[in-house]
């Protein structure tokens, strides 16, 4: 990719106007050109009906809007929508577009944003982690998932917006958290898609020193960390990344992150059956997070071609939520959509050839 123009989803505004005055160009366009790339969603210049031609040629010549090319969208019974995106090296990566319709909670769009082609970190639950790791994505690449879904959609529905991310898709983003950061703050931007910080997620496995990172950053966003074991021999067992970062450090990295933000952590833990679904198991995980300010988030497991572990049906895992509950904790069962596209949690792996 060094051989292409820049992409110019990838610069914030100040990037622009910097850019353009040192061009000759007139600063003010800066604030046009990014609404148009970033609140608009536009695939070329041309669209750009209040910029002067001068300026669009001057873009045009160095810069480009690099648009996903979507190779395959499937729409699952429940009205979720998975992406196929083709990148500019024909890297491939997958996006989910969750539909919310108001019956449970508020009528909103969910995207599920991709960080990294393919991901290292080997989780057994998750399907990515098979492919292991091409590359990091830019930030460009990761808020485009935004920006081309919102294109699309908005052929269908004039009106449609994005209101809540969720950054849980291909790749571990604390991995990448330059290029996540840039297009977490692109995203929320006045004069862009303008989502709010305490709309989105983000997620990891469980990356003591980028959770430290983080934590300096003191932005008002949602940290979900994926637990899915309440003791180190079982997590060693699906989550490779605890043998580096056992349970202790985790939560005290998670109590630090809580320290400086102020804010709830979310804990992802999927269930399955005869692994973690005692009530047994309820209770060391009711005893581990009990320091610190959370929210438990009860995953019923979506199979994973190719794994011996098997769902824990709605009984049990209501059973579960319910001990944990009875514990002090809050916990809610994930609505789980999409997994009959391979969309829902753990399952996104771009196999297409």
């Amino acid at each position: 990719m060094n051989n292409l123009k820049p992409d110019i989803r990838c610069l914030k505004q100040e990037e622009l106007q910097d850019l353009l005055v040192a061009a000759g160009e007139k600063g003010f366009r800066a604030q046009q050109i990014f609404n148009w790339v970033q609140a608009k969603a536009v695939s070329n210049w041309n669209e750009m009906t209040n910029i002067g031609k001068s300026c669009q040629g001057f873009m045009a010549e160095n810069y480009q809007l690099m648009i996903g090319n979507l190779l395959k969208r499937q729409i699952s019974r429940d009205g979720t929508n998975k992406f196929l995106w083709e990148l500019a090296d024909k890297n491939r990566v997958e996006s989910v577009l969750l539909r919310h319709d108001g019956d449970i909670t508020r009528n909103r769009n969910t995207v599920c944003l991709s960080t990294q082609i393919g991901c290292p970190m080997g989780c057994v639950f998750c399907a990515t982690g098979k492919l292991g790791l091409v590359r990091n994505m830019t930030a460009g690449e990761i808020l485009g998932q935004v920006l081309d879904i919102t294109r699309c959609m908005r052929e269908e529905e004039p009106d449609f917006k994005v209101d809540n991310l969720v950054y849980m898709g291909m790749g571990e983003p604390l991995l990448n958290l330059p290029a996540v950061l840039k297009s977490i703050r692109i995203l929320n931007h006045e004069n862009g898609q303008r989502i709010g910080m305490r709309r989105i997620t983000l997620s990891t496995c469980g990356l003591v020193p980028q959770i430290r990172e983080l934590a300096e950053e003191n932005l008002d966003i949602v940290l979900a960390v994926s637990l899915h074991a309440a003791d180190n021999n079982l997590r060693n067992e699906i989550m490779p990344v605890n043998r580096q970062y056992p349970l202790e450090e985790l939560l005290g990295a998670c109590q630090y992150y809580q320290e400086k933000t102020g804010r709830r952590i979310t804990f992802e833990y999927v269930l399955v059956k005869g692994f973690n679904d005692s009530q047994e198991q309820a209770d060391k995980l009711a005893r581990l997070i009990s320091r610190v300010a959370a929210n438990v988030n009860v995953i019923p497991l979506n199979k994973v071609e190719g794994e011996g572990f098997k769902t824990p049906g709605r009984i049990n895992a209501r059973r579960f939520l319910e001990h944990l509950r009875h514990l002090g904790i809050n916990a809610v069962l994930r609505e789980e959509k999409g997994s009959d596209i391979d969309a829902a949690c753990g399952q996104l792996a771009a196999r297409e050839s």
